[in-house]
């Protein structure tokens, strides 16, 4: 059985039968190199990135493998996600991102070696980026509507109590 090349990035990634240390080492490297990614992406927010992968793991001077993982991340940040789940050495493939949804992106996955980068600050002003940074963290915060009590006034405005009215 063949495996997709992000099952075989995922399986090395996320291998939990592999030494933690070179686990570890493993992601270390790994987002050392996404960042360096990162920078250059971000230096240039308006070109429209394209290829297959030999060809992005060449513009960026990386193996197909650790494309295959840049892949897997920045998903869910582009305008027309890539069919990475299927995608081989000849699929045309595309980095481009929402921006606003990358940074929303990074700062969910608590990446702040990527959203704290510089370029972020020609692309966004820094209200901008506040305002993108408390909405991301807002929207992972789950809130309580209060709870009404039989004795409370109805919430649909008859002014009876809620027991005797929609609590019923």
């Amino acid at each position: 059985m063949s495996h997709t090349l992000l099952e075989k990035w995922r399986a090395t990634a996320y291998n939990e039968q592999a030494d933690k240390n070179q686990l570890q080492r493993f992601w270390a490297t790994y987002f050392q190199i996404e960042k360096e990614i990162y920078e250059d992406l971000l230096s240039h927010p308006d070109e429209e990135v394209r290829g297959t992968l030999p060809q992005l793991a060449e513009k960026y001077g990386r193996d197909v493998m650790t494309m295959v993982g840049f892949m897997d991340g920045i998903n869910d940040s582009l305008i027309e996600p890539n069919p990475i789940e299927t995608m081989d050495e000849t699929t045309e493939l595309n980095l481009v991102y929402d921006k606003a949804l990358l940074y929303k992106n990074m700062v969910a996955a608590k990446a702040d070696w990527l959203y704290e980068l510089p370029q972020w600050k020609e692309i966004f002003t820094e209200a901008e980026l506040k305002a993108l940074y408390k909405e991301q963290k807002e929207s992972g915060t789950i809130r309580k509507e209060k709870k009404i009590g039989r004795n409370d006034p109805c919430p649909c405005g008859s002014g009876k109590k809620y027991k005797k009215c929609c609590g019923k």
